[in-house]
């Protein structure tokens, strides 16, 4: 991880796993993450609505100058982008597979903003296609927060963060112009990258 929101709210949620592949939805305590709070979120799992947001921290909201709660968490991706969320999102459930997503934004009249998405899966009854709990975090505080909104997001990299799975651990993909797809070893994991003229799969 190289933003502190998210390395913070991943170690709270590795730790409160114990051993399992994710913790309870339940299991979570907002006062236990109270530093990085307005930087949290959770999206229900739904992907006919689009992931809605359950709840959003004050910080989150502030990028995007509204209130997220109930709007869908595709939504605040470019459309060429969203394809490629909803597969991070899908594996995150399917495989417990928490992720970190690299993203730019660009304001109007302002310079880029790269941003940090963590986004940890939540156990419900034992099943992971319930809750997601996430984080969206800036790599500074800008002085015009809550005041212009970003825009929509640019997806940059994808990054498998489970330190369990040392086949996908600390594989990233860049989502960027790819010469050539690298060969997929016998059962690796994959992830997803769109080149700029077709979406490839690449093995991690």
């Amino acid at each position: 991880m190289t933003h502190a929101v998210s390395s913070e709210l991943y170690a709270y949620w590795n730790a409160l796993r114990a051993g399992r592949i994710a913790p309870e939805r339940n299991d979570v305590e907002p006062g236990a993450i109270r530093g990085v709070l307005a930087d949290t979120f959770v999206l229900e799992f739904d992907a006919g609505i689009g992931f809605p947001f359950r709840i959003s921290g004050s910080r989150v909201n502030a990028l995007f100058l509204r209130e997220l709660r109930g709007l869908s968490f595709l939504k605040l991706w470019r459309d060429t982008d969203q394809s490629e969320i909803e597969s991070v999102l899908q594996r995150v459930a399917d495989k417990a597979q928490p992720c970190r997503l690299g993203a730019e934004a660009k304001p109007p009249g302002l310079g880029p903003l790269h941003i940090e998405v963590a986004l940890l899966p939540l156990r419900h009854h034992g099943s992971t296609h319930s809750r997601i709990l996430g984080s969206l975090a800036s790599d500074v505080g800008p002085d015009w927060l809550g005041l212009v909104e970003v825009g929509s997001a640019t997806l940059v990299s994808v990054k498998a963060l489970d330190p369990a799975a040392p086949t996908t651990a600390g594989a990233e993909t860049k989502v960027a112009a790819l010469a050539r797809p690298a060969p997929a070893p016998g059962g690796g994991r994959f992830l997803f990258s769109r080149s700029a003229s077709r979406r490839t799969s690449l093995p991690v």
